[in-house]
């Protein structure tokens, strides 16, 4: 058996791409797609004719509608191909703008549904803001599902158990990127890797605090860059894993075991946990790492879309 199917047995993998036609090989439940990967998508020959006949029969439409209408174009390509659910972002200039994302989410929804798309098997991307956070909460109890992307700190983890989100993207791989960068000559990479790997390590505390408090939200690893993070994480919830490391997985038949294990999770003794907004904004404030990576995913998100905006126009 090679990884990607024994670690199908503990977890539910997920497919980071908008690259649909990637998907078939790999078999996901799940996608996930951003801007930035989006903006890659439609640069490949193979996708240039769905932005130019989107663009071509909305070009009369806002510039925003026309947005979505790609976003969705792409979510249902996916869904076409998956048996699970497709994550599709809100524009990210509106990460702190809590009813702008409340309304954009739900334009995405209704447009979801005229392709006869049930809400169900849509998850809405918002960033793990305070805004994006007290967003999220209004969705979901108007029934729309999300999924709290750009996550990089437990206080984050925290406020979206607390707002009952469907799901979170914590992202390994930039945590992991800062933290290497931050020691510079001092990083030892052996000593940082697997279980000790401060991406994971970051997962792995907020798997435990979810089990050990009965929080529903489910745990989605994101962003990894390499293997190791991936077996490290076997058994959480979900990992959204690219195709490139899909492939890798695909092609080891090392041993794979189960890491994260909720019923250990449930045993050990850990202090509850609550914040309201000042506490947050506090809270991620004394957090560098989170601070910096959260400020530079929103900047590299909003950039990407402007470049998805000037493609439409030229189409």
């Amino acid at each position: 058996m090679n990884q990607l199917d024994a670690l199908k047995q503990f977890t539910t993998v997920v497919a980071d791409t908008g690259d649909f036609k990637q998907l078939g090989a790999f078999k996901p439940q799940d996608a996930t797609t951003n801007p930035s990967l989006i903006l890659k998508a439609v640069q490949k020959a193979d996708y240039q004719p769905l932005l130019a006949s989107t663009v071509a029969q909305y070009r009369s439409r806002p510039l925003d509608e026309i947005m979505d209408r790609l976003l969705v174009r792409f979510g249902c390509e996916i869904l076409s191909i998956i048996p699970g659910r497709v994550s599709t972002e809100v524009d990210a200039r509106l990460s702190f703008n809590t009813s702008a994302t409340v309304t954009r989410a739900e334009r995405l929804i209704e447009l979801y549904q005229a392709q006869g798309i049930h809400v169900d098997r849509v998850l809405i991307k918002v960033a793990a803001t305070w805004e994006g956070i007290q967003a999220a909460a209004q969705l979901e109890r108007r029934g729309i599902h999300t999924n709290l992307t750009l996550l990089f700190s437990f206080c984050q983890a925290v406020a979206c158990g607390q707002a009952r989100v469907q799901l979170i993207s914590p992202f390994v791989g930039r945590i992991y990127d800062w933290y290497k960068k931050s020691a510079g000559a001092a990083w030892d990479e052996a000593a940082s890797a697997g279980a000790n790997d401060p991406g994971v390590k970051s997962v792995r505390q907020i798997y435990n605090h979810y089990k050990k408090f009965g929080i529903a939200t489910e745990v989605m690893g994101a962003s990894f860059r390499n293997v190791g993070q991936i077996t490290a994480l076997a058994g959480c919830d979900l990992l959204t894993i690219s195709p490139e490391l899909l492939a890798s997985l695909a092609a080891t038949e090392a041993p794979l075991a189960c890491s994260l294990d909720a019923n250990a999770a449930r045993g050990l003794n850990l202090p509850a946990v609550s914040y309201d907004e000042a506490s947050f904004r506090l809270a991620l404030n004394e957090d560098a790492m989170a601070t910096e990576k959260l400020a530079e995913g929103i900047r590299a998100f909003c950039a990407d879309a402007i470049k998805l905006e000037q493609l439409m126009l030229a189409a």
